[in-house]
């Protein structure tokens, strides 16, 4: 039952710090001509632009703080997983098929994964003994 509970916290660990790997860092670069220019190819205005990517980063932190209560992380985990799928179809809509539009569902897989085992190890401490609810 430990490995058990070690190899669902490794996953978890491991696929929510790709997430925050991914994401923690975009708020630096929310002024680089790239972003900006991403953002007006796909007709986003720039106050969304903006809006995006600070959500993005405090969603990033939620999801990594481990004091964050269960209910913060589940809205933080919906939120990116809407971001993502709406990522993968604003990018189709205007570009077509292609690699690219496919990038944020590859995200959207890790943040299941990432979901899964943050319920795997929830339950897990709610069964362990000595443990009140």
């Amino acid at each position: 039952m430990t490995s058990n509970i070690k190899r669902d916290k490794i996953i978890y660990w491991v696929s929510t710090g790709l997430i925050t790997l991914f994401i923690l860092p975009g708020i630096f670069f929310l002024n680089n001509n790239m972003a900006i220019e991403g953002s007006k190819h796909l007709g986003m205005p720039m106050w969304f632009h903006y809006e995006l990517g600070i959500g993005k980063f405090i969603g990033g932190i939620l999801l990594i703080l481990p004091m964050v209560g269960k209910q913060v992380k589940e809205w933080a985990y919906v939120a990116f997983g809407i971001d993502s799928i709406s990522a993968s179809i604003g990018i189709t809509a205007v570009d077509g098929l292609s690699i690219t539009s496919l990038m944020p569902l590859l995200f959207f897989g890790i943040l299941v994964v990432s979901y899964i085992y943050f319920h795997k190890i929830q339950k897990a401490v709610l069964q362990s003994p000595g443990k009140k609810n």
